[in-house]
């Protein structure tokens, strides 16, 4: 499978990938904003390890959810 160059997209699967990035880039601040402000021991698992996760991962959002849902312990 050969990908298109981004000359060979046309304008709506241009804005379509613009649009995942811009997400993409959203979720993961948030979420890397939020594990760094949060105190180790409300993070499932290590503190770096996450930040490696949500930083090297391209997703489009999943990497971000994943944090949100699992690593991050409920408080009281």
């Amino acid at each position: 499978m050969s990908g298109k160059k981004w000359d060979e997209l046309s304008p709506r699967s241009r804005r379509l990938v613009v649009f995942g990035a811009v997400v993409e880039s959203v979720l993961k601040a948030i979420a890397l904003a939020d594990l760094a402000r949060r105190p180790a021991d409300q993070v499932r698992g290590p503190k770096p390890v996450w930040a490696v996760f949500l930083t090297l991962f391209n997703s489009v959002g999943a990497a971000p959810v994943a944090y949100w849902l699992v690593g991050r312990r409920k408080t009281t």
